[in-house]
C-alpha cells in the first residue's frame, strides 16, 4: 500500500474530473465530488459510490432536490495500490465510473466497456 495525503489524493480525484472531455463534462447537472478517507462500515472495500437521482430517471417532477454527490475512498484505493501512478489511474477508473453512474450507466455495462 502506498501512502497519498488528503490533499494530494483530492488533487488527484480533482484532476480526473477536469480530464472528461468537454461535451461530457458539460452535460453534468447538479453532481458534487467528494473524497472520503473511509468506503461505508457494510463494504469497506468500496473505491467509489453514487448517491443520487441518475439523469436517465429524472422527469418533470425533480427539482429543489440536494445535488447528487460522487464519492471517492482514499484508503480502499491506496489499499489495492503500490504506486503513485496506480493511484492516478485507479481514480480515474473511479471517477468515471462513478460519473456513468449519473449518466444511468449501469455496473454491467460498465464492466464491458472496462470500467467496472
Amino acid at each position: 500500500m502506498i501512502e497519498v495525503d488528503e490533499d494530494r489524493f483530492v488533487e488527484l480525484a480533482e484532476a480526473a474530473l477536469a480530464s472528461l472531455p468537454p461535451q461530457l463534462a458539460g452535460l453534468l447537472d447538479n453532481v458534487v465530488l467528494f473524497v472520503e478517507d473511509d468506503a461505508p462500515e457494510d463494504d469497506p472495500d468500496l473505491l467509489g459510490l453514487y448517491d443520487g437521482v441518475a439523469l436517465t430517471d429524472r422527469d418533470t417532477t425533480y427539482g429543489g432536490v440536494l445535488p447528487d454527490r460522487i464519492m471517492i475512498f482514499r484508503r480502499p484505493t491506496l489499499a489495492i495500490c503500490e504506486t503513485e501512478q496506480d493511484v492516478v489511474e485507479e481514480v480515474h477508473i473511479t471517477v468515471v465510473h462513478e460519473i456513468a453512474h449519473h449518466f444511468g450507466i449501469d455496473d454491467a455495462r460498465l464492466h464491458d466497456l472496462g470500467y467496472a
